[in-house]
């Protein structure tokens, strides 16, 4: 999902940092039994599920929400609104039994037609969902995002009111992780068609049936509410009554509050991290996400699309980011050089235990050599024609953003010929225009939806839509084709497929990948029951408490 994008990107410590410091042992409370305040640093884009790509929209209708699975600790399947699985047909038949006890926040219960309707609103090329491919495997759920069949046709059905049934073309051997996964959650028709396009976009157009209700956003202010759900099915399980958050970029101003006992939780940028890692309240979110630099290959400029189409251009681009420097001074937060696109600590070999990322490595890939940068920059410009070449750089608005891209145009503009320009935009911006292809190089990120490489390697197909930069090639199409499909029940091959793809992916340097993101947070010692996890959706808030 885009961190979806740069959506947890932090920013930089105020002059103030060290009076701050030294208040911030205090040990106090923000909040009210039963009520916390939390930060985000980026803004909500919508609320709605089948159109939701994003960090912060994920944690938000995750636990306003709920599907047939939640996800618990460790990535652990738990129960949802389903109580009951069964699996037949080799793998290609599930049958989900549903508890009755659950309803929506106007009062409907939730039935297995919500699952069916939700299901196909996704996948119904109308939505214009981007997260459509997921539902890949799935009876006939290719050629309705196609266009060649109905959407009727998908293969769910509902059995009487509390039985849902899937029918899959083929085995997918990460069905259940999908399954408490936000895009695959049901949703009420009648609010759909009641709120109409207006639908997700505020919090009095949705309805819910998680753990939490929201209140108090209009689809533009920067604070919302989640208000404890009391038609939730368990809601003795929840214990929060209130949570309240609001959108901090600059996290001079985050700590302020934190310090100030405003707020519960914040991020805090590398020159915060210095003063604060023997606060009791420090503690550090690694996650499973990847920050890359996406390259447009269709780009309206033609100088720059021939420019990127040229291997030793990509290659000169990536070889001239000094890593380590970058993660240690201007993120300073945990986070670690990429080793790949794929993160570490994801999946491990079935036959030999080790690391993903250990097995497909590419150092090439991910490796600091200015003078060879400058080599392959000339003999590539060379290649097309060129002597200069200005591109632009597009990323988010948040202090830290405007650090990162400040350290690459530095790193980049280093190449004979090159001129970098900045773009940093709002989050919601900055992800329109990458799926509009209104980019030249984007500064972009994804956290894996579940604990499996396929989740960041399927973005990179030819038909992806996720694939901004339009990459293609049949060599890495054929090797996730095979992951997904002959494969897919053979754990030693379909590795083999990953890795193959992960290869061909470094070693064409489709995208320069940068860093593995880690948040360094001041999160208040007295609120507990937070379960987080690396991939998919971060935050699963039913059992939080403050104590």
């Amino acid at each position: 999902m885009n961190l979806k994008t740069v959506a947890k990107v932090s920013a930089v410590a105020g002059a103030s940092l060290l009076f701050l410091a030294a208040c911030g042992s205090k040990s106090s409370s923000t909040s009210a039994k039963n009520t916390a305040n939390w930060t985000e640093s980026a803004e909500l884009p919508t609320m709605d599920i089948s159109k939701s790509t994003d960090v912060v929209s994920s944690d938000m209708l995750n636990n306003t929400n709920e599907g047939l699975y939640r996800i618990g600790k460790n990535g652990s399947i738990t129960p949802g609104i389903a109580k009951a699985t069964k699996v037949s047909n080799g793998g290609k038949t599930y049958t989900f039994t549903l508890r009755k006890n659950a309803k929506w926040s106007n009062g409907d219960k939730v039935t297995a037609k919500d699952f069916v309707y939700g299901w196909q609103r996704t996948v119904n090329p109308k939505t214009a969902s981007q997260y459509a491919y997921l539902y890949s495997g799935i009876q006939n759920a290719d050629q309705i995002v196609n266009g060649k069949k109905p959407v009727s046709s998908l293969g769910i059905k509902a059995d009487g009111d509390y039985k849902v049934v899937v029918t899959l073309d083929k085995p997918i051997a990460y069905f259940k992780k999908l399954m408490g996964f936000i895009n695959f959650y049901p949703q009420n028709e009648s609010a759909v068609k009641k709120y109409g396009s207006k639908y997700g976009t505020n919090s009095s157009s949705m309805v819910y049936n998680g753990p939490y209700k929201m209140t108090n956003w209009t689809g533009t202010n920067l604070s919302w509410k989640l208000k404890k759900n009391n038609d939730y099915w368990d809601k003795k399980a929840v214990k929060m009554d209130t949570i309240n958050y609001q959108v901090v970029k600059d996290q001079s101003t985050g700590l302020n509050l934190f310090n100030s006992n405003k707020v519960d939780y914040t991020t805090l940028s590398s020159e915060q991290v210095k003063n604060y890692k023997t606060n009791k309240n420090y503690l550090v979110r690694k996650t499973a996400g990847t920050f890359y630099l996406e390259l447009n290959r269709a780009d309206s400029d033609a100088k720059v699309a021939k420019a990127f189409k040229n291997q030793k251009i990509r290659e000169a681009l990536s070889l001239a980011i000094n890593r380590k420097q970058y993660v240690n001074t201007t993120l300073g937060d945990g986070s670690t050089v990429a080793k790949g696109y794929v993160s570490q600590d994801l999946a491990k070999n079935p036959k030999t235990g080790k690391d993903f990322t250990d097995d497909a490595y590419v150092a090439s890939a991910v490796s600091y050599d200015q003078a060879k940068a400058k080599t392959l920059f000339k003999e590539g410009m060379k290649e097309i024609g060129e002597s200069k070449l200005n591109i632009k750089l597009l990323s988010d608005d948040t202090d830290k953003a405007k650090k990162s891209t400040e350290f690459i145009q530095g790193a980049w503009q280093k190449l004979p010929g090159l001129t970098v320009s900045n773009q940093n935009v709002p989050f919601k911006t900055r992800l329109s225009r990458s799926q509009n292809g209104n980019f030249d190089t984007v500064l972009s990120a994804w956290n894996a939806d579940f604990t499996d490489p396929i989740s960041f390697l399927s973005l990179f197909t030819s038909d992806n839509s996720y694939n901004n930069g339009k990459y293609k090639s049949a060599a890495y199409d054929a090797a996730i084709k095979k992951a997904e499909g002959s494969d897919a029940t053979k754990p030693s091959a379909r590795w083999a497929d990953m890795v193959a793809a992960e290869k061909q992916l470094m070693n064409d340097q489709a995208i320069i990948p940068v860093y593995q993101q880690a948040n360094a947070t001041l999160t208040r010692t007295n609120v507990k029951g937070i379960i987080y996890n690396t991939a998919g959706t971060n935050y699963n808030l039913k059992y939080m408490s403050v104590k």
